[in-house]
C-alpha cells in the first residue's frame, strides 16, 4: 500500500509500504524534572538532546555514541524517559527537524526525538537511510510559527518500503559505501574552497604588507610586520562612529521612525550581504548619529569566532537611510590620504586578522573597541599606490569568487545526487546488486 499524498517520496516505490510503527516499536523521550536536584546526581545514562543535533546535521554520522548530557537512573525512573537499546533509530522532530542516527549504545532521549526499535522485519541501517530519503517530506509536514515540530500523530503515519531483510541489508551496505564515497568528494571540494579563500588572503597580504607571516618577523609592537614596513595608526586618517543598541524596552517618542539597520551578519570579509535586512524603530536624532554614508568602512565589533573579528567592507549607500547596529563600527576616512577600499583590504589581510585576534577581549565572545580600531596600524603608502593595490586585489577577488562559485555548484549537484541515490535505493528504483556510483569522480 502506498500513500503518496502523505509521502510523495514513496511514489516510485517498488516494494510494499507500511507505517514504520508496525515493524518497529515507536517511542520518544522526556526530561526529568530540573527542580529535583537528586534526579541529576550520579548521572550515567547517555541522554540525547537537541544539544547533540550538531553531530547529525551533515547527514554523514550513522551512529551517535557520545552525548553532551547524561541523566541518572533515579531521574529515568521518575519521568517518562526511557532507556532504549543500542541499535534504536532516532529522529529529531522539534526545532531541528529531520536529523537521524542510530544509537551506538543503550541511551535515553529528550522529548524532542522519536525513536524506533526495529523488529525482525526491519533493519536499523535500512530504516536510517529511509528516514534520510524522506527528509524533504519531513520538513514539509513540520508545523509551528516559532519552532517547527513534527507532532506524534504525524510520526505515527510515517511509512517505509519493506523489501525482504536480505535486500534491506544489501541496500544498506550499498548506501553506506556509496554515500561515504560521495562524502569524501564533498570534503575534498570544501577543502578546495577553503584553500582558494586562504590563497586570496595570502595574495592581498602580499600586495599590502609583503612578508607578513604567522611568525614573529620583528621585535616591535606588531611582531608579524616586517621591520621595513612603516605604519601609522588609523586614527590619524579617520574617525570611528558607533551604532545604535537594539532592544525592545526603548521608550517611544514623537520623532520615532522606522529605519533599516546593518547587523554583524550583514558584514562579510570584503562584502556587504543584504539578503536579509531588518528594521528598527528609533528617534530620528538617534538615527542621524548612526547613519551610514557612502564610503564608510563598516567593521564588526564582536564575533563568536575570533578569526572573523574585525572583518569589514565598504558601504556604497546600497540602501539609503541605513543605520548600523552597535556591534558594527563605521570608519569614516579622510579620502585625500586613505582610500576606504584600501582599509577594507587591510582588514581582510593577514595583518588585519592578526591585529584583531591579538588585541581582542574574550569573555564569551571575541570583541574589540573603537579605540582599538583607531589604533589599527596602517602601512603608509601614497594614494596612487593604494589604487594599484585595490585594482590588483579586486582582480584576485574576482578570480577567487569564480572558482568558489564553480566548486559550490559542484557541491550542490553532489548533494542532490546523494539524496536521489538514497531515495532510489530504498524504494527499489535501482538494483543495488548491479548499481554503482559511476559518474562521481574524485
Amino acid at each position: 500500500m502506498k500513500n503518496t499524498a502523505v509521502a510523495p517520496w514513496l511514489e516510485g516505490a517498488h516494494w510494499p509500504t507500511v507505517p514504520i510503527r508496525l515493524v518497529a516499536r515507536l517511542g520518544s523521550g522526556h526530561t526529568p524534572s530540573r527542580s529535583v536536584p537528586k534526579y541529576w546526581d550520579n548521572c550515567t545514562v547517555p541522554w540525547i538532546t537537541l544539544a547533540d543535533v550538531w553531530q547529525l546535521r551533515s547527514g554523514t554520522t550513522n551512529f551517535i555514541r557520545e552525548t553532551k548530557e547524561k541523566i541518572s537512573t533515579l531521574g529515568l525512573a521518575n519521568s517518562a524517559a526511557v532507556k532504549h537499546p543500542a541499535g534504536t533509530v532516532i529522529l529529531s522532530r522539534t526545532a531541528s527537524v529531520g536529523f537521524s542516527a542510530i544509537m551506538g549504545a543503550d541511551m535515553a532521549t529528550s522529548q524532542d526525538f522519536a525513536t524506533w526499535t526495529c523488529g525482525p522485519k526491519l533493519d536499523p541501517r535500512y530504516l536510517l537511510h529511509s528516514l534520510r530519503a524522506m527528509a524533504p517530506d519531513l520538513k514539509r509536514i513540520a508545523t509551528g510559527s516559532t519552532h517547527k515540530t513534527i507532532y506524534m500523530p504525524d510520526i505515527e503515519q510515517l511509512r517505509v518500503p519493506v523489501p525482504p531483510m536480505d535486500e534491506q541489508r544489501r541496500i544498506a551496505d550499498f548506501l553506506d559505501a556509496e554515500t561515504a564515497r560521495i562524502d569524501r568528494l564533498t570534503v575534498l571540494r570544501k577543502s578546495q574552497v577553503h584553500c582558494i579563500e586562504e590563497q586570496y588572503f595570502n595574495t592581498i597580504s602580499e600586495y599590502t604588507t609583503p612578508g607578513v607571516t604567522s611568525n614573529a618577523a620583528r621585535s616591535g609592537q606588531w611582531p608579524w610586520l616586517p621591520a621595513a614596513v612603516e605604519v601609522a595608526r588609523l586614527g590619524y586618517f579617520a574617525r570611528v562612529q558607533g551604532g545604535v543598541t537594539v532592544h525592545g524596552a526603548r521608550t517611544e517618542t514623537p520623532e520615532d521612525a522606522e529605519y533599516p539597520y546593518l547587523r554583524v551578519a550583514n558584514v562579510q570579509n570584503g562584502a556587504i550581504d543584504l539578503s536579509e535586512v531588518k528594521s528598527i524603530t528609533i528617534p530620528s536624532s538617534m538615527a542621524k548619529q548612526a547613519s551610514l554614508r557612502d564610503g564608510d568602512v563598516v567593521i564588526t565589533e564582536a564575533n563568536g569566532n575570533p578569526n572573523n573579528l574585525g572583518r569589514g567592507a565598504v558601504w556604497h549607500n546600497e540602501i539609503p537611510g541605513m543605520v548600523h547596529q552597535n556591534h558594527v563600527f563605521a570608519i569614516r576616512v579622510n579620502k585625500e590620504r586613505l582610500l576606504p577600499e584600501y582599509v577594507a583590504i587591510l582588514l581582510a589581510s593577514l595583518h588585519g586578522r592578526h591585529y584583531f585576534r591579538f588585541t581582542s577581549s574574550q569573555v564569551g565572545i571575541a570583541t574589540t573597541s573603537s579605540s582599538k580600531v583607531l589604533d589599527f596600524p596602517i602601512p603608509l603608502t601614497v594614494i596612487s599606490r593604494q589604487k594599484q593595490v585595490i585594482d590588483k586585489c579586486e582582480s584576485a577577488r574576482l578570480a577567487a569568487d569564480q572558482a568558489v562559485k564553480l566548486l559550490q555548484r559542484q557541491l550542490e549537484l553532489v548533494t542532490e545526487r546523494r539524496q536521489a541515490l538514497i531515495t532510489a535505493a530504498v524504494t527499489g528504483q535501482i538494483d543495488v546488486s548491479t548499481a554503482s556510483g559511476r559518474g562521481i569522480e574524485e
